[in-house]
C-alpha cells in the first residue's frame, strides 16, 4: 500500500488527467450522440456505455504508454484515420438526416419501438465500438493530446494521470447513463426525437467538414 504522502504527492497528475478527460469527453461528440440515441431507444444502453467506457481506457492506455512516448501518430496514419472517419461521418449523418425529414424517428416514438427498430446485441456491440473506434476525435484529440500531456509528469506520475483521465471516462459515461435512465420516458417524444436527429445530422457534417478541411491544410 502507497504512504500516504506518497498518494497525495500524485494527486496533481490524478486530478489533472481526470480534468483533461472530462473536458474531452463532455463535448457532444459521435460517441455521446450515439450513447443519447441508444438511452432515448432504451436499448442496449449499458452495454453500449460499458463498450465505450472499455474502449476509452484502451485509447488512454495506448496514448500514455504508446503514442505519447513515441512523439504522436505519423502523418500517413494520421490522415488515414482522419479520411475514414470523415466517411464514416458523413455515412451516419445522412442516415439521421433522412430520418429528420421522414418522421421515422416520431413515428418510431409512437410506436414505442417497432420490431424492426429494435437493435440487436451484436448490431449494439458493433455500432458502440465503430462510434469508439472509428471516431477520429478519439484518436488525433484523446490518444494523443492525452499522451503528450502525461509526458510532463513523468514516471510513475504519467501512470497517475491515465488512471485520472480514465476516471474521468467512468464518471462521465455513468452519470449520462443515469441521467437518461431518469429522464428517458419524459424525453420520448416525437418533437425530441427529430430534434435530436437534426442534431446529430448537423454535429455529424459539422465534424467532417472541420476534418476535411485540416486535412486539406485550410
Amino acid at each position: 500500500m502507497l504512504p500516504l504522502s506518497h498518494a497525495l504527492a500524485q494527486a496533481p497528475a490524478f486530478n489533472a488527467g481526470l480534468l483533461l478527460s472530462l473536458s474531452l469527453i463532455m463535448a457532444l461528440g459521435p460517441q455521446n450522440a450515439h450513447v443519447l440515441r441508444m438511452g432515448l431507444r432504451g436499448q442496449h444502453l449499458w452495454l453500449t456505455i460499458g463498450l465505450c467506457i472499455l474502449s476509452d481506457v484502451l485509447f488512454i492506455g495506448m496514448s500514455i504508454f504508446g503514442l505519447g512516448q513515441l512523439g504522436g501518430l505519423s502523418d500517413t496514419i494520421r490522415n488515414a484515420l482522419v479520411g475514414g472517419g470523415i466517411l464514416f461521418l458523413l455515412v451516419y449523418g445522412a442516415q439521421a438526416f433522412a430520418r429528420f425529414r421522414s418522421g421515422a424517428a416520431a413515428a418510431m416514438s409512437q410506436a414505442n419501438a417497432s420490431d424492426e427498430a429494435v437493435m440487436t446485441r451484436r448490431q449494439a456491440i458493433l455500432a458502440a465500438l465503430a462510434f469508439s473506434w472509428l471516431n477520429p476525435h478519439v484518436w488525433l484529440d484523446t490518444a494523443v493530446l492525452l499522451g503528450t500531456a502525461s509526458l510532463a509528469w513523468g514516471q510513475p506520475g504519467n501512470a497517475v494521470f491515465g488512471v485520472g483521465a480514465a476516471t474521468g471516462s467512468v464518471i462521465w459515461f455513468t452519470g449520462l447513463g443515469v441521467c437518461l435512465l431518469c429522464l428517458g420516458p419524459r424525453l420520448r417524444r416525437p418533437g425530441v426525437w427529430r430534434a435530436l436527429d437534426a442534431l446529430v445530422a448537423l454535429l455529424m457534417w459539422g465534424t467532417a467538414l472541420v476534418l476535411g478541411l485540416g486535412l486539406l491544410g485550410l
